[in-house]
């Protein structure tokens, strides 16, 4: 957990380079030794180098430098280059041994000398700088009786973080450091290098770096020892990060319901899930053996306890162990296992297999080539200097008072996985485009740092966008992860839905678009309820729908008394609904007879959406959502202005009502081509119109190639579809465990491929990659 002060403490620091003919080494001006000093200010730190003649050793060192400018921004720590130029004077400048050395400084203080040969790559520089600052967050000890001492004062207090590194400046060393430089505020790190006090901790093997976490803050007896917990995994900066995560999550959960809808940080992580099975009548007991499991796969897998008494899924009697692994395409296993060490020996076998069969499959792949598309997001724009200053991060202390002070948009996200690293960047350009024109305020909270503060908030998964406004409850964001959405979302919340109209004039000002002229480009339709003042009941179930709708469309209410001037325009009876296409500049009506809510809401929703649409990612959700079967044209490029228009007559003459109408182009959605050939084996002759029911038994029909596509034709088609006289040219099978949520948010080609192969509903994927102008 990273605190306000580390956050000035990284802004602080810079790292000057002093060297005359390294001009390559960095973009930066030029400074002389009195220029340098001139300009350190109180409380910054500085590593700087000086040398005057290039030589072999030199050269290697400044070239190591060069490389390690990148990671050290990471930590806010800049490259400067300064000439030590002969005719000044400095002790720095002297002799030939002074200029084999770097020197750290807090402001002109010095604190540190390093013979250049210690900083002898990128890991080394790393290490040693972050080595150096962090001294009061990282204790180095040599003895066991530093370490038991360091241990007995901090019981009850403060958990450790111990480790062993080969030696100081190993790649090892390295990511411990950055560990401590997010977690050093919350765990006390402790680091040495000495053989023999590894050996007289515990038996593994001593050949190679370890940490510990000791568990000393619930210890509340003195004379009792911190237990300890061994991270299996190699000493990088991801594994730590994570092995600190499980430490930090709850030991034992109890939960009910589905195991297979279960999900905790540990399945985020890549950890599977140990379900320990009990009843009501032995839960003290169960409770124990549960709590005992936890402690023996504390950092490899997460335990529950699931009591059959309350849990509505069929489990076999003889089960008392159920197992949920993190991949998607998994089983979940129910298990008979008669002892503790039986319950971690099949796990930790069964994860040793997987590490082995993931190891062969590295090695077979280019790690150049990024499969996943919201990590080749990240990866492509790593280097990507975001403005987060746009954005407020918001802490444990400063949430709440922050979201009751000001109307709120903020981002709970986790550092550590892919899809919020690549919302976030669509996220600060939301921050670009509304940098000085909106009063909203947009906030971020990073969960891995503050988990507490997205718990309050009912944040169990990321990305999540919640809008906060005074005297409301927290309104969470529901529409696609990219930046035109999100902010579409935004800006038509700067109004209240639905927005009170007050006179004739007015009416027709909001239905032209002349009322909130800023907002058409957000809303290409606006509502407009049309109500007898004595109409209450009907009223307030309008009201009711427009709240709902708010950010995603615009509405508005009208209840004077000359509202039949309206009515009597626009021809409809009252209670009505005034449907305004900005683009076609037309106004359709709808009379609303005995509807509620929900059915004022799903009208507004199926009127806003297009005809005959252009299939995309984006937009696949919303269509799938009105479960019917989706007659789609498949196109290579524009659509057939002739099959266009016999679709459109059919579909407003209502003889298309029980079909969604679609297209798909294979140009601008190439993953098409791979829906076509699942189904035909091989990619048939296009134009083609296909049937395809998601929503009952996966059938999947085709247009027949030898007929023209023209209204008798299709109609008859259709109506031999409807009564089961056509044969399905294949049957799509269902994908539950592969096509969750959470995959489709991974990948957006995965997301076509689970919705039109393996007829999954679950398609919910727009990140921010599905924003490039060539689609997939």
């Amino acid at each position: 957990m990273t605190s306000s002060r580390f956050s000035v403490f990284r802004a602080g620091i810079s790292f000057v380079m002093m060297c005359i003919f390294y001009t390559s080494a960095v973009d930066s001006p030029e400074l002389s030794p009195q220029t340098f000093f001139s300009t350190l200010q109180p409380g910054k730190a500085t590593l700087v180098y000086f040398c005057q003649a290039e030589s072999p050793r030199t050269s290697m060192f400044l070239e190591e430098l060069n490389e390690a400018a990148k990671p050290l921004q990471d930590y806010g720590i800049s490259v400067a280059k300064v000439n030590c130029v002969t005719e000044e004077t400095s002790k720095y400048c002297g002799s030939e041994k002074d200029l084999m050395k770097a020197y750290l400084f807090r402001g002109n203080i010095p604190l540190r000398e390093f013979p250049t040969d210690t900083l002898f790559d990128v890991d080394a520089i790393v290490a040693h700088v972050l080595f150096a600052l962090l001294f009061n967050e990282v204790k180095y000890i040599t003895t066991l009786g530093d370490l038991q001492n360091i241990e007995n004062a901090l019981k009850g207090k403060r958990n450790i973080a111990f480790s062993y590194v080969r030696a100081i400046g190993t790649p090892e060393h390295r990511a411990v450091m950055e560990a401590a430089f997010v977690y050093g505020t919350t765990y006390q790190f402790v680091l040495t290098t000495e053989i023999a006090l590894l050996q007289s901790i515990g038996p593994e093997d001593i050949e190679y770096p370890h940490l510990y976490f000791f568990h000393c803050k619930p210890v509340l007896d003195l004379t009792q020892p911190c237990r300890r917990i061994l991270m299996k995994e190699s000493l990088t900066t991801l594994n730590i990060h994570r092995f600190i995560k499980t430490m930090e999550a709850p030991l034992l959960t109890e939960v009910a319901g589905d195991p297979r809808q279960v999900s905790t940080v540990h399945l985020q992580l890549g950890l599977p899930l140990v379900f320990i099975v009990g009843q009501q009548a032995t839960y003290e007991a169960d409770r124990t053996t549960a709590e005992w499991v936890a402690w023996r796969l504390l950092g490899k897998a997460g335990v529950l306890l699931l009591l059959r008494d309350s849990s509505e899924v069929d489990i076999p009697q003889d089960t008392n162990v159920i197992v949920r692994r993190p991949e998607e395409d998994m089983q979940v296993e129910f298990l008979s296992l008669s002892h503790i060490d039986l319950i971690v020996f099949h796990l930790e076998s069964t994860m040793n297999i997987e590490e082995m069969v993931k190891h062969e499959d590295m090695e077979e792949l280019n790690i150049e080539i990024q499969d996943d598309e919201v990590e080749e997001t990240v990866y492509r724009d790593r280097k990507r200097q975001l403005p987060l200053e746009l954005t407020v991060e918001l802490t444990e202390e400063t949430f709440h008072a922050t979201v009751t002070a000001s109307d709120s948009i903020v981002l709970f996200y986790a550092g550590w996985q892919a899809v919020s690293m690549a919302f976030l960047q669509s996220y600060i350009d939301v921050a670009v485009k509304l940098k000085g024109t909106s009063t909203m305020l947009l906030a971020r909270v990073n969960c891995a740092d503050w988990p507490h503060v997205c718990t309050k908030q009912n944040v169990t998964e990321f990305p999540v966008v919640k809008m906060y406004k005074e005297g409301q409850n927290p309104v969470s964001y529901t529409g696609m992860l990219g930046t035109e959405d999100l902010l579409r979302f935004i800006q038509l919340n700067r109004i209240s839905c639905p927005v009170n109209i007050t006179s004739v004039q007015e009416a027709e000002e909001y239905l032209n678009g002349e009322l909130y002229k800023d907002l058409v480009s957000y809303s290409s339709m606006s509502v407009l309820g049309l109500f007898s003042p004595t109409m209450t009941r009907a009223k307030e179930e309008f009201t009711e729908a427009g709240s709902y709708l708010k950010g995603y469309v615009t509405t508005g209410i009208y209840s004077q008394e000359d509202v039949l001037r309206l009515s009597s325009k626009y021809t409809v009876t009252l209670p009505a609904l005034l449907l305004a296409r900005h683009k076609e500049g037309k106004i359709e009506s709808i009379p609303l007879v005995n509807v509620h809510v929900q059915d004022i809401v799903q009208i507004i929703t199926n009127a806003s959406l297009e005809t005959f649409p252009e299939i995309t990612v984006e937009n696949l959700p919303t269509y799938l959502r009105l479960q019917k079967p989706l007659l789609i044209l498949f196109s290579d490029g524009g659509i057939d202005l002739q099959h266009e228009k016999t679709i459109l007559r059919l579909a407003k003459k209502k003889y298309l009502d029980s079909v969604t109408p679609c297209w798909l182009n294979l140009k601008t959605t190439p993953v098409g081509r791979g829906v076509l050939q699942a189904y035909f084996g091989t990619l048939p002759p296009l134009p083609l119109l296909v049937v395809v029911n998601l929503h009952s038994g996966g059938h999947v029909f085709a247009f027949p190639s030898d007929q023209a596509v023209t209204k008798q034709n299709l109609l008859l088609w259709l109506k031999k579809l409807e009564a089961g006289l056509e044969s399905p040219i294949t049957t799509q099978q269902r994908g539950p465990f592969r096509c969750s949520s959470w995959t489709l948010q991974i990948s957006c080609i995965l997301c076509l491929h689970c919705c039109f192969i393996e007829a999954s509903e679950c398609c919910h994927c727009a990140v921010a990659v599905t924003q490039r102008p060539h689609g997939l």
